[in-house]
């Protein structure tokens, strides 16, 4: 029997991630990188000049995480660590992940079909985290590896992560393209459909009202 749940090793290999489906619970352990907006305009300027990023992306994981930091001593601890959402990043994630062979993506919410195709032409897989929880992800944090670009803010840093079982994330999409925000949009349309059809509801129409008031038109 295929086992649901699965702990993914960094760096990945297309192999390893072959028995992901979408639906199953995925725990990362390893080295993980964050990178936002600014953290990926950098990577592609970069990239675009054959110029080397300060870490090794391949085969690796990166986390749509903006962490709130602290040093203590001469050393930084994480105080939270939550996602942020993943679909405003979904050009710049595709480009990435076909550059540098990056085989995670972590985040919330949806990406777009371009980065859904370019996961699954590396063979790579994104594993969506829930919201609001921060600071049990931080407990996950073993130590910080490095840290590069603090110039860009803190958040916005490219901070290299050692994680312990990094979870439960949901394989959103998975090696072969297969991507669950979209099969459950399908379902939920079809369900409104069905629904509009029983209750006799023309989905076409506008049911708003606006008051009849001097310059509005109902």
């Amino acid at each position: 029997m295929r086992d649901p749940e699965h702990t993914i090793y960094t760096p990945a290999s297309s192999e390893a991630l072959k028995k992901l489906r979408v639906g199953d619970t995925a725990y990362l352990t390893g080295l993980v990188h964050t990178v936002r907006d600014s953290g990926y305009e950098r990577l592609l300027n970069l990239t675009s000049k054959g110029e080397v990023p300060p870490v090794d992306f391949k085969g690796m994981a990166i986390w749509h995480c903006g962490p709130i930091v602290r040093k203590i001593g001469d050393k930084w601890v994480v105080v939270a660590a939550g996602s942020t959402t993943s679909s405003r990043f979904t050009s710049v994630v595709a480009e990435v992940v076909k550059r540098l062979k990056v085989k995670v993506v972590i985040g919330k919410g949806p990406m777009g079909g371009e980065a859904v195709e370019a996961l699954a032409s590396e063979g790579g897989v994104y594993l969506a985290s829930t919201g609001g929880t921060g600071a049990y992800y931080a407990s996950k944090i073993e130590a910080i590896e490095s840290v590069h670009w603090t110039d860009l803010g803190m958040p916005a840093a490219l901070w290299s992560m050692k994680v312990k079982k990094l979870g439960p994330l949901i394989v959103a999409v998975d090696g072969e393209g297969r991507d669950l925000f979209k099969d459950r949009r399908y379902m939920v349309d079809e369900r409104a459909r069905l629904l509009f059809k029983e209750l006799g509801v023309d989905p076409s129409h506008s049911y708003v009202w606006w008051p009849r008031r001097q310059g509005f038109k109902t």
